[in-house]
């Protein structure tokens, strides 16, 4: 399992025109952080175009990437890959054309134009699941061969739909703020655009939704990443059934930590703050994972003796 960057020009190639697209923004957004001084919810105005592209330009080449690992062309998964790129695009426009209005894009219910705008992103959102959950599906049909890259794929697709369904309480009458205008919030038990972590904007006085939303979606490089390194540093160890098992204890780890993140900002409790029962469900997650990492390693394989059987 490895990654040919020389080869990335014939990966999907809506996908890396996005990418390409996404690193310009990039660039575009960090320029405008320095020199535009205007704040818009406690951050700098072009700050969230910046974060944005970037999670875009990671997912589309990521994306792009597991798609080249089929053992042939799947149609029906680039077919679904170009409607991301679509759905990013109207996404991307969206969040674009407000900074440079100078309002809020996400919960902007101020006017009929701004509410009909954040229902178009939305209904955006719902077709680029859609249409992940069928690139999913696909790559679990075609069983890609390296079996350690098949389950890291599998996995990353998996948990990174659970991520975008975390985002799912941001909408809901429960997160209302009760402020004219405004239809949700990422914040639980405090205002949007409150004291946050440096970057990320995390709430540091109460919960954020945004916390587990993060860390769900990048389990799409997370898990790849993780089979790689196993790969490279322990691919003599540990056979491949015993890689794969691994990370099965991983995916099942990363998802339960999405959840509990989640459950933590919905309490209302900023992520650097955790209480006695957050500490005790962290714990716990943390010894049932090296309970099942060792369970796993004890009952493994050296790849010798597989190979001599």
């Amino acid at each position: 399992m490895t990654i040919d960057l020389r080869r990335a020009a014939r990966w999907h190639r809506p996908l890396m025109l996005l990418v390409a697209a996404m690193v310009a923004l990039a660039v575009v957004a960090l320029v405008g952080i320095v020199v535009d001084s205007r704040v818009l919810t406690g951050s700098p105005i072009w700050l969230k175009p910046f974060k944005f592209a970037v999670s875009f330009v990671l997912y589309g080449t990521t994306l792009a990437w597991m798609l080249s690992l089929l053992p042939r062309r799947a149609r029906v998964a680039e077919w679904a890959a170009t409607v991301i790129v679509a759905m990013a695009a109207i996404e991307m426009v969206w969040i674009v054309g407000q900074v440079v209005r100078g309002t809020t894009s996400h919960f902007n219910d101020t006017t009929p134009f701004n509410a009909a705008l954040f229902s178009m992103m939305g209904a955006a959102i719902m077709v680029l699941f859609a249409a992940h959950f069928v690139v999913g599906i696909v790559v679990l049909i075609r069983r890609i061969p390296d079996k350690v890259a098949a389950y890291a794929v599998g996995w990353g697709l998996g948990l990174s739909l659970l991520g975008m369904l975390v985002a799912v309480p941001m909408v809901l009458p429960a997160q209302d703020p009760g402020i004219e205008g405004i239809s949700g919030a990422h914040s639980v038990g405090v205002p949007d655009g409150g004291a946050g972590l440096p970057l990320v904007g995390w709430s540091t006085t109460g919960g954020d939704l945004r916390i587990g939303h993060f860390v769900g979606l990048h389990a799409l490089q997370a898990l790849p990443i993780l089979a790689i390194l196993l790969t490279r540093f322990l691919g003599t160890r540990l056979d491949e059934h015993t890689r794969a098992r691994l990370l099965v204890v991983a995916g099942g780890a990363y998802g339960v930590l999405t959840l509990l993140l989640t459950w933590q900002a919905l309490r209302g409790q900023p992520l650097l703050r955790p209480d006695a029962l957050t500490l005790a469900a962290v714990a716990a997650l943390v010894v049932a994972t090296a309970t099942a990492t060792a369970t796993v390693l004890a009952r493994r394989t050296r790849p010798e003796l597989a190979l001599a059987a």
